[in-house]
């Protein structure tokens, strides 16, 4: 018999932590889908992250509809951790990781529409790209013969906590390169760093209800996802506000130093400031 809730209020605080940490994570690519649109660039954000992003949201949304949705996937779940113990994913994990997929392809399909100077996805990007998912078909024939679909969900949620340990690493040393975070939205930051924060709240939440931290080591693509997505969005506010602060003219308009000159080509107008 699987596992229900102890407490009626924390469940409640459960799906509302889940689901304003859904709104605050979804809303969060937006900011850089406006900001390319208004700017008609996407001079200053890496092609690297892109990709490496969009691996990371499609591995994820496989692990959490599977283990939602399959109640083969449940059941051996159940088998592992025990009877008790609840599926470490929610309705909003799966929404999410969906719409999350959407709105990373739309702003690759951005890269291909608007000025990106000399801009390019690296070799070892594409290198890191091709050997993951080639390591996933290696592990879909593996699994497929015993139906041991919860190791290969868990190895795509490996992969996911994989990506979200080096996908910031390019933009990141992009910012420290042109000393400048032009290009890069803080509003996607801010609002990425609240959903990342309630995650982990929510996870808190569930295991107070539960009396037990096999939530955390259970779903321990969701911990790590939490705690890496903390660290990097704030080094990119310190990036943003402390170490490469935006100038300003008269007018409001962001300054471009001569250090990012490089990136962008003379003809380019100046740009606005980030979303």
């Amino acid at each position: 018999m699987s596992s229900s809730w102890n407490s009626v209020g924390l469940e409640v605080m459960y799906q509302v932590l889940g689901w304003v940490a859904f709104f605050a994570w979804s809303f969060s690519f937006y900011p850089q889908v406006l900001l390319n649109y208004r700017r008609k660039s996407v001079v200053g954000l890496n092609f690297d992250f892109l990709v490496l992003n969009l691996t990371k949201h499609s591995s994820y949304l496989i692990y959490n509809a599977s283990l939602f949705f399959s109640p083969f996937i449940q059941r051996q779940y159940h088998e592992k951790y025990g009877d008790k113990e609840m599926i470490p994913v929610a309705a909003n994990d799966v929404a999410f990781s969906l719409h999350a997929v959407a709105l990373t392809a739309f702003t690759v399909f951005q890269v291909f529409i608007y000025e990106r100077g000399m801009q390019k996805v690296s070799k070892v990007c594409i290198s890191i790209t091709a050997i993951v998912w080639t390591a996933a078909i290696v592990c879909l024939i593996i699994a497929w013969p015993k139906s041991d679909w919860l190791w290969l969900i868990d190895v795509f949620n490996s992969v996911q906590v994989g990506m979200t340990a080096i996908k910031y690493i390019p933009q990141a040393i992009m910012n420290f390169r042109r000393k400048s975070t032009i290009g890069w939205s803080i509003g996607n930051i801010l609002l990425d760093l609240t959903g990342g924060v309630l995650n982990f709240g929510q996870m808190g939440v569930q295991s107070i209800d539960q009396h037990t931290l096999v939530n955390f080591y259970g779903n321990i693509g969701k911990t790590l996802l939490s705690l890496e997505t903390v660290f990097f969005d704030v080094l990119f506010i310190i990036q943003h506000y402390v170490l490469y602060p935006v100038k300003k003219d008269e007018f409001g308009k962001a300054i471009i130093s001569e250090r990012v000159a490089p990136l962008i080509r003379p003809s380019d107008k100046p740009e606005e400031d980030n979303v």
